[in-house]
This record gives structure tokens, C-alpha cells and sequence, in this order.
């Protein structure tokens, strides 16, 4: 009996053990866009949790998009990814559904955060950040303030040679869809035609196409009027505050990037416990501070200095207001044509 005490009382220090160097050994692999998140955060995340963080770094939806088709998502277990993207891999059987009772930072996000078109109710995805698309223009170089998208697509003499438009597909159809009071998820290959033409006589116009830097081009003067995504143009102001940022007359998408959890994730419930952690109000002040894009968690955007607001105009914009501009969707096998279409405008001369 003594034996067998002794027995079991050391296979209970190995289970213990054991269950300790899991606990230690547990691992979550993130996939981030470089920046978009605190360069603390796995620090900050095991000390709280216990679970270590390896975080990779992808410089684009397509990337990403690419090696988790190519592995059915192994070796990922969350994700940071535009919401067609998230639609998209959700479509494909790859992502996990949400389990909103893992997760009671949701409570932080604003009620208009649960009603995305890509994902209404958060069922597998969370969204991290949201905002518009515009014009970034320099006030005190641009004779005449934009008003519309046919600014940017048929320029006054005095900018030509003095804009860059956004290379990636969505956003650059997305001007031309927007300048025609289309939908900016259409595939109608009519439509696809003729905004095609447009984007092409519009290239001949150009400065560049520019993703990254147009922001440091405004600064510099070398342009004088940009499309781009709301934080972005935030990054201009900072430097030269005579950068104005507007939303055309005819609108705007609504973009949104997200948090989506991988099907093949071994460690789901680590996975949930990142999400909470990155919803809380301090991870959410971070992302408006530092990304300088909108956040939909309440908490996050309530616990921000309002002169931010105030410096920043277009991060005032509500949630209510974000949601009148339609969401970009994916477009499943319409996506053929409509690359097809890119392809056109980017080989023209």
C-alpha cells in the first residue's frame, strides 16, 4: 500500500510536470502584417497568459492567403487578414468559428461592429480595424480642394504627373467603380470594361502606383494628391499638417481588417484567449495611437486623447457613418474576371 502510495504520488509529480512543460511549451504562430500591433505584444501576452507567441509577418492578404490554401492552414492558428479574405478562407472550410464565450472582450466592441455584411454576428472573424478610402491631398500646393473621384481619375493640368493611385486590385477598381456610382463588388463584365478604360486613361496621368510611401510623397511635395486609405494619409498630417484628407462625394468602401482563427489550429482555446487579449481597451488605445486607423472597440476608441481626434479629423468618423459605405465582399469566381480585368490596366501602356 505504502508503495503504491509513493507510486502514485510520483506519477502525480510527473503529470505535473508534464502538465507544466505543456503549459510552458504551448505555442500560438501569428500572422500579422509587420507593425500592426504592439512590438510587445508576445511579451506582454505570456506574462499574462502564459503562452508564448511566434509571430510572422505577411506583406500582403494575398501572401497569406497563398500559404494557408497551399497548407489547409497548418502551422497558423490566428490570423490578421481583410475581411474578403477572411470571407473568403471561410468559404473555403478553413477557418474555425468564433466562440464568443472565450472571448468576453467582444462586449468592447461597438454594437455596429456586429453587423458586418462579411460576417454579421462576428462568427468567424473579429474585427480589429476599420475605415474609409479618399483623398490625401496637399491643401496648400492644390489650387482647388477634390470633391469627387473624377479628380483623381481626370486631373486639372496643374496635377498631372502629381498623383498615385493604390496597386492593390480592390481599392484601384474600387476608385473607378465609386467614380460611376457602381458597387464596388460588382463583376458585371460590362462594368469591369469600362471602369478598365477609365483606369487606363488615368495611368497615362500618373506619378506612380504607390501603396506604401505616397504618404512621404505628399510631405515632400513630389505629389500633390493621393488615394488612400484614411490612416495612411494620418501618417502625412503628423509631418506636414497642411495634408487634408476627404472622402469624394460619391463615397467610400468600407474596409475592415480582422482576427480569424485556422480550422487546423492545434491550440484553439490559446487562440481565443489572444483574441480577448488584443480586445482589451489598452490593446485597442494602442491601435488607434499607433496605427492611427479607427478601431471598432469602444473601449479602445473611448480611452484615446481627444485632441487626437482633433488633429485627426477622419478619425471621427462614426461607426454609424462607416457603415452607410459599402463593405468590399469577396467575389468568388467573379474574382477570375475581375483580376482578369487588373491584369488589362497594369499592362497598359
Amino acid at each position: 500500500m505504502k508503495f503504491r502510495t509513493l507510486l502514485a504520488a510520483a506519477a502525480g509529480a510527473v503529470m505535473l510536470v508534464s502538465g507544466t512543460t505543456m503549459a510552458l511549451a504551448e505555442k500560438l504562430v501569428i500572422s500579422n502584417w509587420d507593425g500592426y500591433m504592439p512590438k510587445d505584444m508576445a511579451e506582454k501576452f505570456k506574462a499574462a497568459t502564459g503562452i508564448d507567441l511566434e509571430i510572422a509577418v505577411h506583406a500582403t492578404n494575398e501572401e497569406i492567403m497563398g500559404k494557408v490554401t497551399a497548407s489547409g492552414g497548418e502551422g497558423y492558428d490566428v490570423l490578421f487578414v481583410s475581411s474578403p479574405f477572411a470571407e473568403a478562407l471561410n468559404n473555403l472550410g478553413l477557418l474555425a468559428p468564433i466562440d464568443h464565450s472565450k472571448i468576453p472582450n467582444l462586449a468592447n466592441l461597438y454594437p455596429e461592429a456586429n453587423e458586418l455584411k462579411h460576417d454579421p454576428g462576428n462568427t468567424f472573424s473579429v474585427p480589429y480595424t476599420w475605415g474609409t478610402t479618399g483623398l490625401c491631398y496637399r491643401s496648400d500646393m492644390v489650387k482647388t480642394a477634390p470633391t469627387s473621384w473624377n479628380d483623381l481619375l481626370s486631373p486639372t493640368d496643374d496635377l498631372k504627373g502629381k498623383i498615385t493611385m493604390l496597386s492593390t486590385d480592390r481599392w484601384l477598381m474600387a476608385a473607378g467603380f465609386l467614380a460611376d456610382g457602381l458597387s464596388v463588388n460588382t463583376t458585371d463584365q460590362a462594368d469591369l470594361d469600362k471602369v478598365r478604360d477609365q483606369l487606363i486613361a488615368a495611368k497615362r496621368n500618373l506619378l506612380a502606383y504607390d501603396d506604401t510611401t505616397f504618404y512621404s510623397k505628399l510631405v515632400s511635395g513630389e505629389a500633390l494628391m493621393v488615394q488612400a486609405w484614411d490612416g495612411w494619409c494620418n501618417y502625412g498630417i503628423t509631418d506636414k499638417p497642411d495634408i487634408k484628407y476627404v472622402i469624394p462625394k460619391e463615397g467610400s468602401d468600407l474596409w475592415v481588417d480582422t482576427m480569424v482563427v485556422t480550422k487546423a489550429s492545434k491550440n484553439p482555446e490559446a487562440a481565443a484567449k489572444f483574441i480577448d487579449f488584443v480586445m482589451n481597451a489598452e490593446n485597442g488605445k494602442w491601435v488607434v495611437e499607433n496605427i492611427m486607423y479607427k478601431s471598432p472597440n469602444k473601449a479602445g476608441m473611448e480611452a484615446v486623447d481627444k485632441s487626437l481626434f482633433e488633429k485627426y479629423p477622419n478619425m471621427s468618423i462614426t461607426p454609424a457613418e462607416l457603415l452607410k459605405y459599402e463593405q468590399l465582399r469577396d467575389l468568388g469566381n467573379g474574382m477570375k474576371a475581375f483580376s482578369k480585368t487588373v491584369s488589362e490596366v497594369m499592362a497598359a501602356k
